[in-house]
């Protein structure tokens, strides 16, 4: 055995022995975190991590998305390089590519001499574009960053380095299927004397193991452990839409939410570690856009920077000592950061690892709720007002059914009557909304469908408490809700706002009751499509702009319906703003916002407005009465209310009937 390989089994047996002890370190931290079940249908799973992971599907979407598809597999090849690279090391006379068959290698020789190449420019690119044009949201100038992308940039010019000298010996059986190195060979080492060839050889092996070996371990204690993780998260995604929240049991001494970083699930702890930090998710959030304290992306490096720090100590069963949910030091999140979200799930939609940003949002917002009793003081009114008559302002019950003073609506009758109209506290009490909750009932008419109401029975959904985490007061409601309609034999509903729809479908699933749920939108769209109205013309409604509910589109990808009804009935498709379908703007009033002040930074609902009268609109569609009421006072606040209208697709079609 030679000097040069004895070193070097002892810095590898060293570095791989460092690395593994630190990959144990982090990795059973995440065996805190609470079970979950993410292993069931590994062939879907399997699908989904070759579509997502291996196929970059939501990387190469986004502005330089192509860059890091083209470095994410040039590394992928260049492992199976480096792979033999470190083994030859060890065993150079048994392990060698140039062993195979010649077609074999001069073809891998080949290819891996391109990929170097095209690895070395994705780098040069990175470092352009975080020097010269660095993206808003992120720390993309860290030095972090730039010791990564140094280090990859080191292995590639050691790879060029040593078969260029290698070739310059003529020792290189390949060299004439490796055109880079080739032309280093030629261009920088042809008049070397073979003494320094030899060793520039020597020094260019060991510079490339010692810098592979020296960036496996530094991956453990950087953001780049991505690089380990992220091909696992996106085969432990949802294999559902991230729609609902998990649901907690109440028993005596449980502890609700998340107050301490070990109470989140395990997949909770492995998103944290997953982060590739592209800033995609605080690019999406309208809080972060609009000058608030919340962003995704440092909400995930908090947890994960509490773990790290927190876990150890956890693991032994000691005492954490730095809090999760507190003032604003790295690793903890602040009270005000928790309370901005709007649940809107654009932070989500665009997260190309899948990180489920919301639900942890939504735990750490339980804990403050219902084991510290501390939340911004105007949600007290609302939340008492829920408890003591089921709806946002403390109206009587018996003031549910104003909204039909002037028609004729019959109650639900079981085995008489088809659908229930699930108003909701806006479309009930709300004076605006009421007009939408009219035209619904208008077109259930004009359709000939069998539809009934509760009147002063139906209660809130209460899809905002579940969101602002009252989850004690959600369930109960809940509960009583599914027992109200299981009693009456309701089994179909149709809503008129997208947080009801979402509520009764998704959330009260959790309960084992399945419930027939439709939007107006999705009934509209299909009375259309199947000739069930008879439309007669639009009106004067202008210039239409569309506004996408998140709650309808992002959580429940109703997009289209919308659209054809639109078009059904002015004739042309609506005009689309900037943000759209799975790309668009939040109104601010999801998540329990409604009911909440916006005083820091910029109104969301501005910022919204601001972008629909870029497009000239005379008329606004929305399909949701919370995304109503922002709209309208953002038209008040651009005092344009008297030369643009709101209006919901229920009363543009409404409008339009024969």
């Amino acid at each position: 055995m030679s000097y040069n390989i004895a070193i070097f089994i002892a810095v590898f047996v060293a570095a791989m022995a460092l690395f593994s002890w630190s990959c144990f370190q982090r990795f059973r931290l995440v065996t805190l975190g609470k079970a979950e079940n993410r292993f069931n249908d590994v062939g879907k799973r399997t699908w989904n991590m070759l579509f997502f992971a291996f196929g970059q599907r939501r990387v190469v979407s986004r502005r330089f998305g192509l860059n890091h598809f083209m470095l994410f597999w040039c590394f992928l090849i260049l492992m199976i390089a480096n792979t033999e690279f470190l083994l030859n090391g060890l065993f150079p006379d048994y392990i060698s590519l140039s062993r195979l068959p010649d077609g074999a290698y001069y073809t891998l020789a080949f290819i891996f001499d391109v990929v170097s190449a095209l690895a070395l420019l994705a780098v040069c690119i990175a470092i352009i574009r975080r020097v010269a044009f660095p993206p808003p949201n992120i720390e993309a100038r860290s030095r972090d960053a730039f010791i990564i992308l140094t280090l990859i940039a080191i292995l590639m010019i050691a790879f060029f380095g040593l078969h260029a000298s290698e070739i310059a010996q003529g020792i290189e059986e390949a060299a004439q299927y490796m055109p880079i190195s080739n032309f280093a060979a030629s261009a920088f080492m042809s008049g070397a004397s073979a003494d320094s060839l030899s060793w520039l050889a020597n020094f260019f092996w060991w510079l490339h193991a010692v810098v592979l070996l020296l960036f496996l371990n530094y991956l453990p204690y950087s953001k780049h452990m991505h690089i380990l993780t992220a091909i696992p998260n996106c085969f432990f995604k949802s294999l559902e839409k991230v729609n609902t929240q998990p649901r907690e049991e109440f028993t005596k001494g449980s502890t609700f939410g998340v107050g301490q970083v070990d109470q989140f699930g395990w997949k909770g702890l492995f998103d944290s570690y997953s982060c590739t930090e592209c800033g995609r998710c605080s690019d999406n959030c309208p809080t972060t856009f609009t000058g608030k304290p919340l962003n995704p992306r440092l909400i995930i490096h908090d947890i994960k920077v509490n773990l790290l720090k927190n876990g150890p100590l956890l693991a032994k069963k000691k005492e954490a000592v730095l809090p999760l949910i507190g003032n604003s030091e790295e690793g903890t999140v602040s009270e005000e950061a928790i309370w901005e979200c709007t649940t809107c799930g654009a932070c989500m939609e665009v997260c190309p690892v899948f990180i489920e940003h919301v639900p942890r949002i939504v735990d750490m917002r339980r804990n403050l709720v219902e084991m510290k009793a501390k939340f911004p003081q105007e949600l007290l009114n609302f939340f008492e007002n829920i408890e003591a008559r089921s709806n946002p302002w403390g109206i009587a019950p018996e003031k549910r059914i104003a909204w039909a003073a002037e028609t004729s609506v019959k109650p639900f009758e079981a085995d008489k009557t088809e659908y229930l109209f699930f108003v909701g506290c806006a479309g009930a009490f709300d004076a605006r909304n009421r007009r939408v909750t009219l035209a619904v009932s208008k077109i259930l008419d004009a359709a000939g469908i069998s539809w009934g109401i509760l009147g002063k029975d139906e209660m809130c959904c209460g899809d905002s408490l579940r969101r602002l985490g009252n989850e004690f007061v959600f369930d109960r409601m809940a509960k009583e809700n599914i027992k109200m309609f299981e009693d009456r034999g309701i089994k179909k509903i149709i809503t008129l706002c997208p947080h009801c729809y979402s509520t009764l479908k998704n959330d009260y699933r959790q309960y084992g009751v399945e419930l027939e749920v439709t939007h107006h939108t999705e009934l509209i769209g299909k009375l259309i499509e199947h000739g069930g109205l008879e439309l007669n013309g639009s009106g004067d409604l202008g210039n239409m702009v569309l506004h996408d509910s998140c709650y309808l589109g992002r959580y429940n990808m109703i997009y289209e319906p919308q659209r054809k009804a639109i078009a059904a009935v002015t004739g042309q498709l609506p005009t689309e703003m900037e943000h759209h379908h799975a790309g668009s703007f939040c109104c601010g009033a999801g998540g329990g916002r409604m009911w909440m002040e916006e005083s820091i930074g910029k109104r969301i609902h501005l910022a919204r407005t601001e972008e629909a009268l870029k497009q000239d609109p005379k008329t606004i569609c929305t399909c949701c009465p919370y995304c109503m009421t922002m709209f309208e006072d953002g038209l008040k606040d651009k005092n344009v209310e008297d030369r643009v209208q709101v209006l919901d697709l229920a009363e543009v079609v409404a409008g339009a009937l024969k």
